[in-house]
């Protein structure tokens, strides 16, 4: 089995999960990605405010729920696109009787995987 460098192993924090799940704006996201869209074309195809996009889009990356990949244009006015990082969410217990959060991810294709890359080096520069 080859790991995928880029995969997020970390799991978020249980409340991070469930404050993005019970949120209605960020449900009205997730059910508009059908593909990688940009904010502006969420916030159209969802029907939430533009402003309000952009706190929920952070708000679902943290979560793990969402990635955020860069497309690059040929003009040099690259834009973020963001996309479904998941496939299911299990909340279960653990031994101790203990909440825990598991999100199952298809595997990224290479232009995901590259798009990450360069969303990463973006946020570093």
């Amino acid at each position: 089995m080859v790991r995928d460098p880029f995969a997020d192993d970390d799991s978020p924090a249980l409340e991070d999960v469930l404050d993005a799940l019970d949120d209605e704006d960020c449900r009205a996201i997730v059910s508009a990605l059908d593909e990688p869209m940009t904010a502006s074309e969420i916030s159209d195809e969802s029907g939430v405010p533009l402003s309000t996009t952009y706190r929920k889009l952070e708000q679902l990356t943290e979560a793990s729920l969402l990635y955020e990949g860069v497309e690059l244009r040929p003009d040099g006015q690259h834009a973020s696109r963001y996309a479904i990082g998941f496939e299911d969410v299990v909340i279960s217990l653990d031994e101790e009787r203990a909440f825990e959060v598991d999100i199952s991810r298809r595997p990224r294709t290479p232009d995901e995987r590259l798009e990450n890359l360069w969303s990463e080096v973006r946020k570093e520069t």
